[in-house]
């Protein structure tokens, strides 16, 4: 084991004394544990919020053109470093590099938005609203904010949250996933070294006692949470009733509509794109394909001829098409789901059990699978099995499909394929997901508008990220003025009209 991670707090690793516990970093393609994680108590996590309250006033009141020159700055930091950044997250989650880098650039169109805060910030003025009164609104920061983040997306989701909070005037405490820390670390270097003042971002690791810890501060007035539903419930309810405002994204189980008239080879090489990329580790994959018949069969058929070319391997071979999954525990919960889709009636048409893997013997391998004629009363439909494995639903039609859809607990993305361009429309004013596709299999916004579903896939009323990112770390002021003559009218004790 060479490699130790601790805290991130005012402006340097944590030298505070030894931490309590640990959690092991392991590399996903050998199986081998390649590092140790502090976890944070409440005292780390207290020591990186006091920090943060302690470095706000100060960074409320740098001009926002100041703010905005440091998200320039570590926007190109990070542009210089993608493939450091990719590699530890290939190194310690599993994915390819490509993907990683991938993620680090779709985390960077967030930063680049962030650049924008100067304009995004622009309140609204009204000259003379009454005689010789004027009005005005305005847009301030929270204070210390925080961000609790998924082990699938350790560098892009972290920057969907923490450049607009900042850029905004906020301080920042980030609590990434104890399973891949590095990354989060780095980025905090590459802020520090873009000229962030000690204590606007810290970055504490740890399992719930520093989520609960986080959640019952006082200092803390925002969560931003993306994870499973159970725990973005939790996040919700007990963040707000502290007071706070939160952000919860939670579960997702996408479906991916195809309709007869659809290109079978366009939909199938979509659908094995979005299924198993990443090995399906995320939150956007498709996890479902709604196949309207008569284009089941040939569309089966096709997706299982695709994913018979996948390399599977070590994310850090150029050639591999898909790594492995986080963890053992989480290999062997997905691939369950392989025997119980059949014990309740699916047929495996792709076992990725017996799929060929270019990598260590002791990695966390799971190769592309395909549960095929799926029902929503199964188990591989309802859950969100967050790893490689599609599932096949039959639908006799259009309105079959849609209501397949619309019956889901989640509602977090979802796609259809056609040459209809009716049939797209009715479906995107229809469906009763958050996120929608016309061909396009994971319709993950641009960072100009927002990233959020709908039903158990949400918690809250605000998206990340986008306008409404900006929303959720400010709150606004409305300011009535007038500077008066001396003739200023004497008193009135009646409700003041406009006149």
């Amino acid at each position: 084991m060479t490699k130790h991670i601790t805290h991130w707090i005012n402006g340097k690793p944590w030298t505070g004394p030894a931490p309590a516990a640990q959690g092991r970093i392991y590399n996903p393609a050998s199986g081998q544990v390649a590092g140790t994680v502090d976890f944070a108590t409440s005292a780390e996590v207290d020591a990186a919020v006091k920090s943060a309250a302690a470095a706000f006033p100060a960074w409320r009141e740098t001009s926002l053109v100041r703010r905005a020159a440091v998200m320039f700055a570590f926007r190109e930091l990070v542009r210089e470093h993608t493939a450091e950044l990719a590699g530890l997250i290939c190194a310690e989650h599993g994915k390819v590099t490509s993907d990683a880098a991938g993620e680090v650039a779709r985390g960077l169109e967030v930063v680049e938005f962030a650049c924008g805060m100067p304009h995004l910030l622009k309140g609204g003025f009204s000259e003379n609203v009454s005689t010789g009164v004027d009005a005005y609104s305005i847009r301030q920061p929270l204070g210390v904010v925080a961000g609790i983040t998924p082990f699938n997306f350790p560098a892009m989701v972290p920057m969907w949250m923490f450049p607009i909070a900042i850029t905004a005037g906020n301080t920042f405490v980030l609590k990434p996933s104890e399973k891949d820390p590095s990354a989060s670390v780095r980025l905090a270097e590459l802020l520090a070294a873009a000229g962030l003042p000690d204590g606007v971002f810290n970055v504490v690791h740890g399992a719930r006692e520093a989520v609960d810890a986080l959640l019952t501060h006082q200092e803390i007035r925002a969560v931003s949470f993306v994870g499973s539903t159970p725990v973005a419930r939790h996040i919700y309810q007990a963040g707000t009733a502290q007071g706070k405002r939160v952000q919860a994204l939670g579960g997702a189980k996408n479906h991916m509509l195809v309709l007869p008239d659809a290109d079978l080879d366009l939909a199938a090489d979509a659908a094995v794109s979005a299924c198993f990329g990443s090995a399906g580790e995320r939150c956007m994959a498709i996890s479902v394909l709604v196949a309207v018949d008569p284009a089941g069969d040939e569309l089966v058929a096709k997706v299982k001829e695709r994913i018979a070319r996948l390399k599977v391997g070590s994310g850090d071979q150029p050639d591999s098409d898909m790594g492995p999954l986080v963890t053992s525990e989480h290999r062997d919960k997905v691939a369950s789901y392989l025997d119980s889709g059949v014990a309740e009636g699916a047929v495996l048409a792709a076992d990725g059990r017996t799929h060929q893997v270019h990598g260590p013997e002791g990695g966390f391998w799971l190769g592309p699978s395909v549960l095929d004629h799926v029902t929503p009363q199964m188990s591989c439909y309802q859950d969100e099995i967050f790893g490689p494995v599609l599932s096949v639903v039959r639908a006799a039609s259009y309105e079959q499909a849609l209501a397949v859809i619309n019956a889901s607990r989640y509602g977090n993305g979802t796609a259809i394929f056609t040459n209809d361009g009716g049939a797209a429309r009715r479906f995107t004013h229809e469906v009763e997901v958050g996120m929608v596709g016309v061909n396009v299999p994971i319709p993950v916004p641009m960072a100009f508008y927002s990233f959020g579903g709908w039903k158990s896939s949400l918690f809250g009323d605000t998206h990340v990220h986008g306008t409404e990112g900006v929303h959720f770390y400010t709150r606004g002021k409305a300011v009535t003025s007038r500077w008066l003559d001396p003739s200023h009218g004497g008193i009135n004790l009646g409700f003041p009209v406009n006149s």
